[in-house]
């Protein structure tokens, strides 16, 4: 393997580590850093070979928090399930939009998830209430039960619209699954960060398929694909180790603040381009 290869498995370690410690599988940080480490590289290029090493990184974090037992399996599968529709139609659909507003919508998108992220910096978990279609999920960590519902349209139609948006950008979808499923589902911070590892193993594994199908995956961009993956699955382990120790407002508060520079960074990319 020569240095570039190994530089791309050292950016894939730190951004599985990132990626796994707030849930969002490190699409967020391949996606800006390929852009601009690759600028000849259009938008299916760069959201294949995001979305092949989201899918090693989320497997490998699936791994480490289903060892301690964060994962709701009820409310991942429901989810990872509605997103199909989403992912396969952003996956083709990433063909027809120009590089330059490519860059641009996902620094704006970017911008709007962080702007919600900070302004509400505590989970949002509320007691479940009484109501038709609502499911009531009883969970137990650590000799601490939690007990949070949703209603399960609203999870359906969330997820359906995060797969889209998601592997249209090769985000993997955490970076928006995560804030979604605390501030609007109402998830405690531990359980939707884990689950939305879950999630992600589905989703991004559904697009990468796609992305191998119709050629978007192949030749030097899958083997920088391998590159960056070899580096995400251990970076993976250890940023499971550090999520478990943090609590809730910090992992809100590190997404928010690696968001925001993210996004400042590429729209102003995206704007000089213009």
């Amino acid at each position: 393997m020569d240095f570039s290869l190994l530089g791309l498995a050292a950016l894939g370690f730190a951004a599985g580590t990132y990626g796994t410690i707030i849930g969002a599988g490190g699409g967020f940080v391949l996606v800006p850093a390929l852009l601009l480490l690759f600028p000849k590289y259009g938008p299916a290029e760069v959201t294949a070979i995001s979305l092949a090493v989201v899918w090693a990184n989320v497997t490998s974090g699936s791994i480490a928090y289903a060892r301690q037992r964060r994962i709701d399996y009820v409310t991942g599968l429901l989810l990872a399930a509605s997103s199909v529709p989403g992912v396969v139609a952003g996956a083709l659909m990433v063909h027809l939009v120009p590089e330059r507003v490519f860059t641009v919508l996902f620094a704006l998108l970017l911008i709007a998830i962080a702007a919600v992220t900070l302004r509400h910096p505590t989970a949002a978990v509320q007691p479940p209430r009484t109501a038709r279609g609502l499911l009531v999920r009883r969970m137990t960590v650590d000799g601490v039960t939690y007990q949070y519902g949703y209603k399960v349209w609203q999870g359906v139609l969330l997820s359906l619209a995060i797969g889209f948006v998601s592997s249209l950008f090769g985000l993997g979808g955490g970076i928006i699954h995560v804030p979604a499923m605390i501030l609007l589902l109402h998830i405690p911070v531990q359980f939707a960060v884990a689950t939305s590892h879950f999630i992600l193993a589905f989703m991004s594994g559904e697009a990468t398929l796609v992305h191998l199908l119709n050629g978007s995956l192949a030749g030097q961009g899958l083997l920088r694909a391998v590159a960056l993956g070899a580096g995400a699955v251990p970076g993976a382990q250890i940023g499971a180790q550090i999520s478990h120790r943090l609590r809730g407002r910090t992992v809100l508060a590190l997404l928010g603040v690696a968001l925001v520079l993210l996004a400042g960074r590429l729209l102003v990319k995206g704007v000089l381009d213009l």
